[in-house]
Order: C-alpha cells, then structure tokens, then sequence
C-alpha cells in the first residue's frame, strides 16, 4: 500500500518527563513513522508523519483522547502551511477574512523565501502579490524563493537597480517555467503601450507571475483583486502600515 503523510498538532497541558518518548513509542509500535517534529509556537507540538495504513490514524486519534496531559488541534493530511509550521516552529499569519492574504514581517524573511519557494514550485497559471514599502526586502525574497523553487526568474519591470521596463522578451524567456517578476507601479504609471500589451500576454500564460504593489496595479489597470491567487503583505514591523502616498510627490522612494 502506498505510504501517505499527516500532520499532527497537540496542545501540552502539563509537560511532564517522558510525555514525548510515550507519544514517539505509541507510534513506533503502531508502525507509523514521524519525518519531523517541532514546536509550533507556545506549548504546541508538531508533527510531520508517515505510515501506509489510513485505520492507523483512526486508531491513533481514538487512543491519543485518553491521554490527560495533551489535547491534539490537528489530525489531517499536511497543508503546505503545516510543513512550514513543522520545518519553522512557528504560523504563518494569515488574514482572519481574506483567506488568500498571508502576512510576513521583516524578521520571518527566512520563512517567506520558504513560502514562496514552495508556491513557485506549483505548475499552471498563478498570480501572486507581494505588497510593502520600500526596501524591506520584497524583490530580494522573490529571488531567493526563484532560486528555493530551481526555477529562473525573469523582471518584466522593476526598479531593483535602474528601473527597467520590459517590451519584449526573448524566445527562452517566455518559458512557461519562469517565475515573472512585474512591479505593479511601474508597469503601469510609467510604461508604454507595447509593454502593457506584454504584462497582458504574460498574465494570459499558465505561469507564476508576482507582483509586486498589486494594489496600484489593480488600480492602474483593467485587472482586479480576483486576479490574484495569493496576497503576501511584509512589513518591517507588526504594525506598520502600507502606504502609497508617497507615490503622489514622485517614484523615487519605490
């Protein structure tokens, strides 16, 4: 039969000696094999397992109840923000209401170049956008997810060095299998008609494009939120706010 994975999270109560290597000989004996374990923030325990026998999760659900000391949160097959949980020890944040909306602050740019890494790996047409102010590392972490994810990365616009504005790509470039990285400001306040014509052959490809300042792009633009598979938002600090109002004095600080 073949092997498939669950994710398993508990809530300690009372963290007493040898609570772990009961949990580890209860699965060993029941032949389920754990890939990984970690905590998931505060006196929360994940873990990443593997066996080839779907009864033996019910059965290890039922006999995991009468045990006083944990409660278990989660019992289900590994969503791609349960792996990282596991790998990172920590969740990612994500937007109580809009779903698709996942927040980063500057501190976590090793778990976002994770994220993303993960997300670029994915097949088909995705779009995903990155909002943030300037310089707190957004182009920065699209490359290094580019580079997680083996996969070459393409600026369609952007202003990482010089701005740059694209209005042909070349035959390899145009690779479905490239990540394209279009800056949502300038691509659509300072470019011209054959790059626009370019942005829409782009987002018409089943390829992973990522913008970054979606919110002046679906503003500029005849595209709107629904476009977007995935919203990440970085911040330098829990509690900055994303602002453009700088863009109404000049282009200069984006």
């Amino acid at each position: 039969m073949e092997t498939r994975q669950w994710y398993m999270e508990y809530k300690i109560h009372k963290n007493r000696p040898g609570l772990l290597g009961n949990i580890a000989s209860l699965l060993g004996m029941m032949s389920v094999n754990i890939l990984t374990i970690n905590g998931v923030e505060d006196r929360t325990r994940g873990m990443l397992l593997e066996t080839d026998d779907d009864e033996k999760i019910d059965l290890l659900s039922k006999m995991l109840t009468k045990m006083d000391y944990i409660t278990v949160n989660k019992l289900r097959p590994p969503t791609l923000l349960d792996i990282l949980a596991v790998r990172h020890g920590r969740y990612i944040e994500r937007d109580s209401d809009d779903k698709k909306t996942f927040r980063f602050t500057r501190d976590e740019l090793g778990l976002l170049v994770d994220f993303l890494g993960e997300i670029f790996k994915r097949d088909g047409n995705q779009v995903i956008g990155l909002r943030g102010m300037p310089r707190v590392g957004k182009t920065e972490s699209i490359i290094a997810g580019s580079v997680c994810s083996n996969k070459r990365w393409t600026f369609v616009s952007s202003t990482l060095l010089r701005q740059t504005v694209r209005s042909q790509l070349s035959e390899e470039e145009m690779n479905p299998n490239s990540i394209f990285i279009i800056d949502g400001i300038v691509s659509t306040m300072r470019s011209n008609e054959k790059h626009y014509a370019l942005i829409q052959e782009l987002m018409a490809m089943p390829s992973t494009k990522i913008i970054e300042h979606p919110d002046i792009f679906v503003k500029e633009s005849h595209f709107d939120y629904s476009t977007f598979d995935t919203i990440i938002e970085l911040r330098n600090t829990p509690d900055e706010e994303i602002s453009y109002e700088k863009i109404t004095n000049g282009f200069h600080d984006f």
